[in-house]
């Protein structure tokens, strides 16, 4: 793991709209808070399920607009349910095209914490920990915070 580069003082977290994430968002946020860093809420969307390489019209295709609303819905719907009108200072939002594994492992040069869900909601219910979370774990250039349970107390669950 690599030591995060100066000017990377924030807490990146993946949100997709599950339970798990909202989870995240607001443990990222008792962090962020606790360590007095700005938090980026991120949601990624790919074209990947729509289109065969050989199919992507020239010159983009006419659902990137819908899919990138989607993605802004999805992350403030889960800013709702994390907070309500009490947002946390300092939260950002970010919509990024790609892979959700690849976006927040790059995500992660420039963090000082990266915080997810322990798995989305398009998983396999048995799964202990997603593909995504997993990814990031191997992967990721700053510590990673896997959550599973909800705060307690408006403190991180404890193992």
């Amino acid at each position: 793991m690599e030591t995060p580069t100066k000017g990377s003082e924030r807490v990146v977290v993946g949100v997709d709209g599950s339970d798990y994430s909202t989870r995240a968002l607001k443990t990222a946020a008792a962090y962020a808070n606790a360590l007095g860093l700005p938090l980026d809420a991120i949601n990624c969307w790919s074209r990947s399920e729509l289109y065969f390489a050989a199919q992507i019209p020239i010159g983009g295709f006419p659902e990137q607009g819908a899919l990138e609303d989607s993605a802004t819905r999805v992350v403030e719907e889960a800013i709702e349910r994390a907070f309500g009108a009490d947002r946390p200072q300092g939260l950002r939002t970010s919509i990024r095209y790609g892979h959700t594994a690849q976006v927040l492992v790059e995500e992660s040069r420039s963090a000082t914490l990266l915080v997810l869900g322990r798995r989305g909601g398009r998983g396999f219910p048995g799964l202990l920990i997603g593909s995504v979370s997993a990814a990031c774990v191997a992967h990721a250039h700053c510590p990673v915070l896997v959550v599973n349970d909800e705060l307690q107390d408006g403190q991180p669950a404890r193992p």
